[in-house]
């Protein structure tokens, strides 16, 4: 089950991304979120349910509930027009929350790919937080992009690796998502910083467009 939710976190990370970078409409992008935010909410509840008391099957499934939550508080932000700041300080817990997750993958779990896709998830978290509850507009367009960029890196592709049973936790991939992961954010910071006249040309992204993961 969680591996085909990661197929869809892919999929609204994606879109959430380009409703940031002004080419989607909030309320368009709002719909997906309550599709994979609701899935990723059912999902967790139902392996809890069955995992008999399995601390290790509990902590794994833990972690879509913040997700879930994330994604319906910005389908709910799309519809109603809320302020963000909620869901700003929201994606500081969160931050905090996938920063453990991933350290605990490394010591606890034993799988450095995920321990560094969720320290991936932390920092684009961390950078919601910084654009809705802290304000900072001027990072929107690059959040737009790194949300974008890592979508697939971190959500699509390890997810049809999981599904097809090609999934290998080593080292050197980890160090691979890393480096890339590291590129796509500097790539996100020059694509972020191209002139506000291109940008307006599509009509300026809100603060409190979308969220990350």
């Amino acid at each position: 089950m969680a591996s085909v939710g990661l197929l869809y976190v892919g999929a609204v990370l994606f879109i959430n991304g380009l409703m940031l970078i002004g080419l989607i409409p909030g309320k368009s992008a709002g719909i997906l979120n309550f599709f994979v935010g609701g899935m990723q909410v059912i999902f967790p509840t139902l392996i809890i349910l069955q995992a008999n008391n399995d601390l290790a099957t509990i902590f794994a499934a833990s972690g879509l509930y913040l997700f879930g939550f994330t994604y319906l508080y910005v389908g709910i932000n799309q519809f109603t027009g809320i302020s963000g700041e909620g869901l700003g300080w929201f994606s500081l817990f969160v931050a905090v929350c996938a920063t453990v997750i991933g350290v605990l993958q490394f010591s606890l779990v034993g799988d450095p790919v995920f321990g560094v896709i969720w320290l991936v998830w932390a920092v684009l978290w961390f950078m919601f937080y910084l654009l809705l509850a802290q304000h900072r507009e001027s990072i929107t367009r690059t959040t737009g992009w790194f949300t974008i960029l890592i979508s697939h890196l971190t959500g699509t592709i390890p997810a049809f690796f999981l599904l097809t049973g090609y999934y290998q936790p080593s080292p050197g991939i980890a160090l691979l998502v890393a480096a890339l992961a590291i590129v796509f954010l500097g790539l996100s910071f020059y694509l972020g910083r191209r002139p506000a006249a291109e940008a307006g040309q599509h009509g300026r992204p809100s603060a409190a467009a979308a969220s990350p993961a």
